[in-house]
């Protein structure tokens, strides 16, 4: 069943609501056979504001993060590359509300327009700096996690939510976050550059959460639903069911290898490899099911092939004992 339907053109549509070979009927002798109008399923439509405050706008027609991201532009008469990101559910800077590869049917969506500009010189002290770093799926990497004590922590100016724009005055926009964190690891330690940032743009209202409406209405707020669109790595989209326990508890721990091994956090890259090894038997089909993949891009060691498989395994070991 398709998702997202072509708008009727004005010529198949009457006053009345009346669809005869493109043209309302009329009285005449010879009356035509009437052709029924195909029954289509709704297009899926969204609620959007801009995080820095706006209206509600409605968005819909879109199968990919950049068609998105192109919607919201047009919604807002904006430029679509002022979007950094957006969150789901909250206006707030909050990594975990992250728009990645999927979006509940009921899911509000917040975009984080571009703030002020700023480039911060940065010595490398340590081999990690000690950031986690994500991407929008539209070509900006930013920071989603900066660890405690790290050598970025201790630069207040960072935060997390900042595009990295550029490092040593190139540009990385249009890089992928593992493109954006290698770069990062290979500054040998000890030297110095420049990192330059885009903040995302901030309101007054910051600290408050959106309103769940009224309290006596059967709706709990934002994000209620159990069905979810997910934006696939072939470009399609499809509706499904939210993961399962095991299923999530398995991305989460793929994902912590990805933060611990490349700096990296994508949950849509993690989910696809739990969907590669949700079948496999033993760690050797699983890393044939990688190599043959497009992940093989990525060069994964057999080490951590093995790392990833033990994840897998232990959210379903964990899961038959739950069961038991």
């Amino acid at each position: 069943m398709p998702l997202f339907n072509k708008k009727p053109s004005s010529k198949a549509n009457s006053p009345n609501g009346t669809i005869i070979n493109g043209h309302e009927q009329q009285q005449s002798q010879i009356v035509p056979t009437p052709l029924k109008a195909p029954i289509l399923p709704p297009s899926l439509v969204f609620h959007c504001q801009l995080a820095n405050g706006s209206p509600t706008g409605l968005i819909c027609g879109f199968s990919s993060v950049k068609e998105l991201y192109q919607k919201i532009a047009e919604c807002y008469d904006i430029p679509t590359d002022e979007i950094l990101f957006c969150t789901l559910n909250s206006h707030k800077v909050e990594m975990t509300k992250l728009l990645g590869g999927q979006i509940g049917l009921d899911d509000f969506i917040f975009a984080h327009r571009k703030g002020r500009p700023k480039e911060i010189e940065i010595i490398k002290t340590e081999d990690a700096l000690g950031l986690t770093i994500t991407d929008n799926g539209a070509g900006y990497a930013f920071i989603k996690r900066i660890k405690e004590g790290s050598v970025i922590d201790k630069i207040p100016h960072i935060q997390i939510g900042d595009h990295i724009e550029k490092l040593d005055g190139v540009s990385v926009v249009g890089k992928r976050h593992y493109e954006v964190a290698r770069l990062l690891k290979d500054i040998p330690t000890g030297s110095t550059f420049t990192m330059r940032l885009v903040e995302p743009l901030k309101s007054g209202f910051q600290t408050i959460a959106p309103r769940s409406g009224n309290k006596q209405t059967s709706k709990k707020g934002y994000g209620s639903g159990k069905e979810t669109l997910r934006f696939k790595a072939n470009g399609n989209a499809a509706i499904e069911d939210e993961h399962d326990d095991t299923t999530q508890a398995g991305i989460d721990s793929i994902n912590i290898l990805l933060d611990q091994f490349f700096g990296i956090n994508d949950n849509e890259l993690a989910t696809q490899i739990w969907d590669l090894g949700a079948n496999k038997a033993n760690s050797m089909d699983f890393a044939e099911a990688i190599d043959t993949s497009d992940l093989e891009a990525f060069g994964f060691t057999d080490d951590f092939i093995i790392d990833l498989w033990g994840a897998i395994t232990d959210a379903r070991m964990n899961s038959n004992k739950i069961r038991r």
